[in-house]
């Protein structure tokens, strides 16, 4: 509960505050095959017949799977490019304003179409931060850490002075870190934490995750300072769920939360 991945706000431009987004149950119930009982079994049949293998198509793959383009795809790419050129002052604003429709459809957990829009809008401008951060996001929602780094690490370096996008990335490092035990993410974490903190000192989420961070090593002392430097900061960063697990670990040491 408190390692959901941070959004921006869903407007063109870069984003300023974070919004505390999760993947809606019906987005996963949605990606997720229907279990076969028993009953629906042919209680006749001898040979199991193997499923087909799903295509997936690589219009909602993070920058569309990054392979090579057909003809017909190339030929479709111009297409879309042009109507943009005649409806839009340039292609940057154009990339916002696909960005911006996908931050939407992830907040509808729309996660297919938002990667396509995100796609969209790295067509036109592969400068726009935002569309690596939200092909991160939705790669994250989708549970698959490895590509969200990726697409969030691309993302932060066209936009390292942003951060919220740090935090995110962090977040998802350190999710990364609880789920491989992998030392280097844990690094990483705590270094765009720490930057994110020295861009906004006033930054309340990144002093919880570093807080997390620390508990996630043992340093409940540590993790206690950080979350009271939060608490100062905004209280209602505090995530009551994770304060309840550290108290497990070791009481606060200031008897601020019992």
């Amino acid at each position: 509960m408190w390692s959901l991945l941070l959004l921006p706000v869903l407007a063109v431009g870069q984003a300023q505050t974070p919004v505390m987004v999760s993947a809606s149950r019906a987005a996963k119930a949605a990606t997720n095959p229907k279990a076969v009982t028993p009953k629906e079994v042919a209680p006749t049949a001898d040979v199991v017949e193997k499923a087909p293998e799903r295509v997936i198509d690589s219009k909602i793959l993070p920058l569309f799977g990054e392979r090579s383009k057909s003809p017909s795809q190339i030929e479709e790419e111009i297409r879309f490019l042009n109507d943009c050129d005649q409806n839009f002052t340039n292609r940057t604003e154009a990339s916002q304003f696909f960005a911006a429709r996908g931050w939407e459809y992830v907040a509808e957990a729309q996660l297919d179409t938002a990667a396509y829009r995100f796609n969209l809008a790295n067509l036109l401008d592969d400068k726009n931060a935002d569309a690596f951060w939200g092909l991160g996001v939705v790669s994250y929602q989708r549970n698959q850490l490895g590509t969200a780094i990726k697409m969030l690490k691309r993302g932060a370096s066209l936009a390292d002075t942003n951060a919220v996008l740090l935090t995110d990335l962090a977040t998802v490092e350190l999710e990364q870190y609880q789920a491989k035990q992998d030392t280097a993410s844990m690094v990483d974490a705590r270094e765009h934490l720490a930057k994110a903190i020295f861009l906004r000192p006033d930054h309340a989420t990144a002093y919880m995750k570093l807080s997390l961070a620390n508990y996630l090593e043992a340093n409940y002392g540590d993790a206690w300072l950080y979350v009271h430097k939060a608490y100062t900061t905004n209280i209602s960063s505090v995530d009551l769920d994770y304060i309840h697990e550290l108290l497990l670990k070791q009481p606060d040491p200031v008897g601020l939360f019992k």
